[in-house]
């Protein structure tokens, strides 16, 4: 079985001009992978979400609010523009993570990479905000827990800004278990180490914040010493990587200093865990915006996916 790369042209469709956050990236990314003959992974294409799989995460009215925006080309906030196509993009965004879930749990595959955009990691379950429509990993994993016979997933977030959707949809819930490495103080401006979880979800929740130009040392030791001893104490049935590549030395965004040999390390370290637990691993595409460091990056996350395999 080869890894699976899930693309959708709705991704290049997704017109946001000049933003940060635009269709070059995934050209950038296929590019360089199409040069390496894309590392020997299968190329699927994703599909739409349905309705449903959203409506586990997202309020009703935030389906209708993100879907006007995208008819009128009406920003749904000061750092989040949509045009028409945008409303498709987000479908195949969040179906394309779905999609990886079912490939991992239905072992089809060994391991996968969702690469579509909009990313999702800032979009809560009633507001969009921060380049993010639709909570696609978040939606992946409610995915993954009423469609699959699984109870636990961790979901580990090392975009550079706080995943406070992904954080938001689970706060209250043991059913996931969310890391995340990000800086901090930064935007959004969640992510504290005090955030832990309310009620069921007490404890659940692991914010590991990093400061400004922290580098590789910083990060692969929050991983080793705090994010994946309690990864393997919750032992989930399956991990998803919310994968942003922010933290790079050349983001234009960031302000960390990793390079793209530090995202293979943290993936191959993932993937060791995933191999010890005997369980699956994918990841789902959040931020990185210097188009240069988004391929390679993303190139060596989905060479340490696979280097035990």
């Amino acid at each position: 079985m080869a890894p699976l790369y899930f693309r959708h042209r709705a991704s290049l469709e997704h017109d946001t001009g000049l933003h940060p956050e635009r269709a070059d990236r995934v050209r950038s990314l296929e590019s360089a992978l199409a040069r390496r003959e894309w590392l020997g992974w299968e190329v699927r294409e994703a599909p739409r979400a349905r309705e449903r799989q959203l409506l586990r995460v997202h309020a009703p009215d935030h389906l209708e609010r993100v879907r006007g925006a995208c008819a009128q080309s009406r920003s749904l906030d000061p750092d989040t523009p949509v045009v028409p196509a945008s409303w498709d993009a987000a479908l195949h965004a969040a179906g394309g993570a779905c999609a990886l879930v079912d490939v991992l749990l239905g072992h089809e595959a060994p391991t996968g990479f969702a690469a579509l955009r909009p990313p999702g990691h800032h979009a809560e379950p009633a507001r969009a905000m921060g380049f993010c429509l639709f909570s696609n990993v978040a939606v992946a994993a409610r995915h993954a827990l009423a469609e699959h016979d699984i109870e636990r997933v961790l979901i580990l977030d090392w975009d550079v800004h706080h995943g406070n959707g992904t954080q938001t949809a689970f706060y209250d819930s043991d059913e996931v278990l969310f890391v995340s490495l990000h800086r901090w103080p930064f935007y959004p401006g969640t992510g504290s180490a005090q955030e832990t979880g309310s009620g069921a979800g007490a404890g659940y929740t692991i914010n590991l914040p990093q400061a400004a130009g922290s580098g590789a040392a910083e990060w692969l030791t929050a991983l080793e010493r705090e994010a994946l001893p309690a990864a393997r104490a919750y032992r989930p049935d399956l991990i998803l990587v919310s994968a942003g590549f922010d933290a790079h030395r050349d983001d234009p965004l960031g302000g960390c200093l990793l390079d793209g040999g530090t995202f293979g390390q943290m993936a191959a370290r993932v993937a060791a865990l995933a191999a010890e637990l005997d369980v699956p691993t994918g990841a789902v595409l959040e931020g990185g915006y210097d188009l240069a460091a988004l391929a390679e990056s993303a190139i060596a996350t989905m060479e340490g996916l696979t280097a035990d395999l």
